[in-house]
C-alpha cells in the first residue's frame, strides 16, 4: 500500500510485515525509518539486523535471519538495503520465501533509491507493497515543499514572519536535511520571537538543491526569477555543463517539434503520446507553445548551438550565455536581446 511520508504516522499503530523506503530524499527515509523503528519499539521489536546488497551478498542471509529465532526472546527488524534498487532474481525469490512463511515476530524494512516505473510493477515489488506498506521518499517542490516547510515550523513552535517564510523556502528548497536543521537552529536562536528575514540573512547561507530538470520547467513556465537563481545553484554545485546543455537543447527541440506540428495542423493532445511528455508537464509546453513564436524558438536553438560548439570545439564554459537562453525563453526578450550574439 502506497503510504507518503506525512501520513504515516497515521498507519503504525499495526505495523504490517514490512516497509518499502525507496527515495532520493536522505531526511524523509530517515525521518520516516525513525517513526517506524520507535512504533516497533513499543509494539516489542527490540533487536535490530542491518544488512546490504553489497557485492558477494548472499541472499540466504536475509532468509536465515527471518525464520531465526532471537536470543532475548523480543521480536526482531531487519533492514535491509537495495543500493542499486533492484535485488536480482535470487533477492526475489528470497522475498517470495520470505512472503509464504509469513512471522508475526519479524518486521523487515527494505530501502533503496527512487523506484522506476519498471521497479514498482515488478513482482517483487508489488508482492512486497501488497504485505506492507510503500513509502515512496522524494523530495517535495514548490507548493508540496512550503506545505513540508509549514508542518516543521509547527513541529518546532516557531514564529515566522512571512518574509521570513518565503525566504526559508529560498534558502532550502530542494534540501530537506538542511532546512531541518535550519529549524533545530532557529528553535535555539530565537525560540519565543517573531523570526524576521533580516536575523534569517545573519543566520543562514543559500543551500537550496536543484536539478537541471527543475530549472527546464521553470523556464518553460517563464518563472525567469526562479529560474536564475536555480542557473546560480546549479553553477555553485559544479553541475557539468555537457548535462546542463543536453536538457535545454532537449526542451528546445521539443518545442520546435510541437511548434511545426502545430503550424500543420496537428492537436496537441495527439502528441504528447508521442512524444513521451507526461500529464504534470503538459501544461508547461502549453504555456511555452501559446506565447513563443516559430521564429523565437528557431532563435533559441541556434543561440544553443553556438553554445555547445563554444563547449565541444573550444572548451568555453558559458555560464551567462546559458543565462541568456534561459531568459529568451520569455518572448518579450527577444525584443530587448535577439541582436547580442555570442563571440567566435
Amino acid at each position: 500500500m502506497r503510504v507518503y511520508p506525512d501520513q504515516l504516522k497515521q498507519h503504525l499503530k499495526t505495523l504490517p510485515d514490512c516497509f518499502l523506503l525507496f527515495g532520493d530524499d536522505p531526511w524523509l527515509i530517515e525521518n520516516s525509518k525513525q517513526q517506524i523503528l520507535a512504533a516497533a519499539k513499543k509494539q516489542g521489536f527490540e533487536e535490530r539486523v542491518q544488512l546490504s546488497q553489497e557485492t558477494g551478498f548472499n541472499w540466504g542471509e536475509l532468509t536465515q535471519e527471518w525464520q531465526a529465532m532471537s536470543l532475548f526472546a523480543s521480536r526482531r527488524i531487519i533492514e535491509l538495503t537495495l543500493p542499486q534498487g533492484k535485488p536480482g532474481t535470487d533477492g526475489a525469490a528470497a522475498f517470495q520465501t520470505l512472503l509464504q512463511h509469513p512471522n508475526p515476530d519479524m518486521l523487515l524494512i527494505v530501502q533503496g533509491p527512487k523506484a522506476s516505473a519498471e521497479q514498482s510493477n515488478s513482482k517483487w515489488f508489488k508482492s512486497l507493497d501488497a504485505k506492507g506498506i510503500y513509502l515512496p521518499c522524494t523530495t517535495p517542490e514548490g507548493k508540496q515543499f512550503e506545505r513540508w516547510l509549514d508542518s516543521r515550523i509547527a513541529h518546532y513552535s516557531l514564529t515566522v514572519h512571512h518574509d521570513a517564510k518565503a525566504m526559508l523556502f529560498t534558502l532550502f528548497e530542494g534540501n530537506l536535511l538542511a532546512a531541518e536543521q535550519a529549524m533545530q537552529m532557529l528553535q535555539l536562536l530565537s525560540p519565543k520571537q517573531n523570526i524576521t528575514p533580516e536575523q534569517l540573512n545573519e543566520y543562514f547561507e543559500d543551500q537550496s538543491r536543484f536539478s537541471v530538470f527543475q530549472l527546464c520547467d521553470a523556464i518553460l513556465a517563464n518563472h525567469q526569477k526562479q529560474a536564475q537563481h536555480m542557473l546560480a545553484q546549479l553553477q555553485a554545485e559544479g553541475t557539468a555543463m555537457p548535462i546542463l546543455m543536453w536538457a535545454l537543447f532537449k526542451e528546445i527541440n521539443l518545442l520546435l517539434t510541437l511548434k511545426l506540428a502545430q503550424h500543420n495542423g496537428e492537436q496537441l493532445n495527439q502528441l504528447w503520446g508521442k512524444h513521451r511528455i507526461w500529464d504534470k508537464r503538459k501544461p508547461l509546453f502549453q504555456a511555452a507553445l501559446t506565447r513563443l513564436d516559430l521564429d523565437h524558438i528557431e532563435h533559441m536553438l541556434a543561440f544553443a548551438s553556438k553554445l555547445e560548439l563554444n563547449l565541444k570545439q573550444k572548451g568555453i564554459e558559458d555560464w551567462v550565455g546559458i543565462s541568456h537562453l534561459c531568459i529568451l525563453f520569455d518572448p518579450r526578450a527577444h525584443n530587448r536581446l535577439a541582436h547580442i550574439e555570442l563571440s567566435d
